[in-house]
């Protein structure tokens, strides 16, 4: 682990793209915050901007932070295809990959469309089934439990 300044001050909140982040972590756990981020590309996105991956987040100066700022949006230049997280998009044809608020909306809008085109995946979510073919006669029940009735 850095060692931390004592002369400056610990911030225990940091905010990278429009994201409040933990400060008493070090970058490459702090950067899991983000949704799209895990902790293989959190490492890489600091490595990318120059940052040491164990530096605790709150210490870092503003420079380095906006450091990571950009490599975040950099990271599909960093990064081979196959480590994006959206490859071949349905509409554009574009490798991408998602972070935010945009990953969230991304999956939203394709269940959406699944269950626009009749698909049998979209039907399955439309039923609230499950949709990667597991069995369901006995697990997956919701609601209230129904019992059974005793012979008189």
């Amino acid at each position: 682990m850095v060692e931390e300044n004592n002369n400056e001050e610990l911030r225990h909140l940091v905010r990278i793209m429009n994201t409040d982040l933990q400060g008493a972590k070090p970058v490459q756990y702090a950067l899991t915050g983000l949704p799209g981020v895990g902790r293989r590309t959190a490492k890489l996105i600091a490595k990318g901007a120059g940052v040491d991956p164990s530096a605790i987040l709150g210490y870092l100066p503003e420079e380095e932070v906006a450091k990571l700022d950009t490599a975040i949006g950099k990271f599909e230049d960093i990064v081979p295809t196959w480590m994006l997280n959206r490859q071949k998009d349905l509409i554009t044809g574009q490798d991408k990959h998602l972070l935010g608020t945009d990953i969230l909306l991304t999956f939203r809008e394709d269940i959406n469309n699944l269950k626009k085109v009749r698909a049998y995946r979209g039907l399955r979510h439309e039923r609230g089934l499950k949709v990667r073919g597991q069995r369901t006669k006995s697990t997956g029940r919701r609601g209230s439990t129904v019992g059974v009735s005793r012979k008189k």
